[in-house]
């Protein structure tokens, strides 16, 4: 008999049926998978001027990204991409198309980013937000963006491209 300490996924093995090593429960045979991260977000947009948060949180406190976070349960990623822009800029929008997915799998995260356009002008700092503004183009803080996703989108954005997928190199994985 186990002990409780051995209780749930703690004994790593291949699965009957599987080819990677996965933590799997000795009492119940309970597989835990873990998956990538979805993270969702828009580049949001009032006439010529884009919407950019001064992260509060780490990692990267102090830079500054679109809108964007962690996708939930039971939500699209266009929902969540909605609900980001809410929680970071106290902003509403109304969602446009996909500008892309950014894939960065040497920490196994995607990011779903859409178009969004802001139905007013006023913004204001969620509480994981240092600062909010609106930026024209040419005052976008480049050096200064949290993730190379950020500028990415920001540039897709900009060129007006349809949606696309890239991947990030694997030196940009810990940033």
């Amino acid at each position: 008999m186990s002990s409780e300490r051995d209780a749930g996924p703690s004994v790593a093995r291949v699965p009957e049926g599987d080819t990677r090593t996965r933590l799997v429960c000795p009492d119940c045979g309970y597989v835990a998978y873990e998956n990538p991260k979805v993270i969702v977000g828009a580049v949001c947009v009032w006439r010529d001027r884009v919407l950019l948060c001064r992260r509060a949180i780490e990692p990267r406190r102090g830079f500054w990204t679109v809108p964007a976070g962690y996708l939930e349960v039971n939500e699209t990623t266009a929902q969540g991409a909605e609900r980001e822009v809410w929680e970071e800029a106290r902003a509403r929008v109304r969602m446009g198309g996909l500008i892309g997915i950014y894939e960065i799998p040497g920490i196994s995260q995607i990011y779903v980013i859409y178009r969004a356009r802001l139905v007013a002008p006023e913004v204001s700092a969620g509480p994981e937000s240092e600062d909010v503004r609106l930026f024209t183009w040419d005052d976008i803080p480049w050096d200064d963006l949290a993730f190379s996703g950020v500028s990415w989108a920001l540039k897709r954005y900009r060129d007006g491209k349809g949606p696309g997928v890239a991947t990030a190199a694997a030196s940009e994985a810990g940033s």
